[in-house]
């Protein structure tokens, strides 16, 4: 796995998540940054106009990061979900299959990086060959990516973290998980319904973990007129793999030109950019000439 970390020393899990794990009773959970994380010192109010200056060239420096780890691993489809589902579990079982299928149809598949469902995607893809891609915010010194990983990046800013997730992705498919996953279901539904991004594919998967989730969107929301209909019919509720990538395949290629062909070299590599460390497939997943970019 190749790695690509902006603190070589990261601190200890954050105080706030070790008296939560020790009033659970349990581990602290993966993924929840580390303490004295600096984007926590971004949100603490207005501080001197020089450290807010050095901030700004950090967080520059973590978008060319992520551009440059990322601008050539294809096309992507991003899958969200809990860390806390065991390899029994049914759906990492699902999660799993599901990475199997979009390795298969040509896609990267892009996660957070972390065990539970992020590893089960991870491991579909790489069950199959295909590129397995993580991202995340700093990780506390305690805990690791999962081994099924071809490239991990970590972001100092979780807002940072979160546009690449977003940015490179032609679809997001979305399985049980806690409020991190509540909050990409809703950025990415957000971003979709104000035209930020057109359309992309939003598929929840485990229907009976979101059907609470659906009957709110789809009944209370639109009866109180708080959205539309047409907004709750851009989310695919489902637990078939088939119907997912029908859905998924249908506005790669429909919508978004994507073809199958031999990836073209690319032309310029204005920020040392570098495509993932695993074999190149015979006929990825490309833009259409019409959509390429540098």
């Amino acid at each position: 796995m190749e790695e690509i970390r902006p603190e070589k020393k990261p601190g200890p899990v954050p105080q706030v998540e070790q008296e939560a794990a020790a009033q659970s009773g349990e581990p602290p959970r993966w993924g929840k940054g580390t303490e004295l994380a600096e984007d926590g010192h971004f949100l603490a109010g207005p501080q001197a106009r020089a450290h807010e200056l050095a901030r700004l060239l950090r967080i520059g420096a973590d978008f060319i990061r992520g551009f440059r780890g990322l601008h050539f691993v294809g096309p992507c489809v991003t899958v969200f979900g809990s860390a806390r589902f065991q390899e029994d579990h049914r759906y990492y079982a699902l999660a799993r299959e599901m990475g199997r299928r979009l390795g298969r149809a040509g896609f990267t598949v892009l996660t957070g990086g972390g065990p539970g469902i992020m590893e089960a995607a991870n491991r579909g893809a790489r069950d199959v060959g295909a590129p397995s891609i993580g991202c995340n915010i700093v990780l506390p010194k305690e805990q690791r990516p999962n081994p099924y990983l071809d490239r991990y990046l970590e972001f100092r800013y979780f807002f940072v973290r979160k546009v690449m997730l977003v940015k490179y992705s032609y679809a997001f498919v979305v399985l049980p998980g806690g409020f991190g996953t509540m909050d990409e279901i809703f950025e990415c539904a957000t971003l979709i319904q104000t035209g930020k991004i057109k359309d992309f594919p939003l598929v929840l998967m485990g229907t009976e973990y979101w059907q609470p989730l659906h009957d709110f969107l789809c009944q209370r929301m639109v009866e109180e007129k708080t959205i539309l209909p047409a907004d709750c019919e851009r989310i695919l509720f489902t637990d078939s793999v088939d119907l997912a990538m029908e859905r998924i395949l249908s506005a790669a290629t429909g919508q978004f030109g994507l073809v199958w062909q031999a990836a073209p070299p690319p032309r310029h590599w204005y920020l040392g950019e570098s495509a993932p460390p695993v074999p190149a497939r015979p006929h990825p997943l490309t833009p259409s000439p019409k959509g390429e970019g540098e």
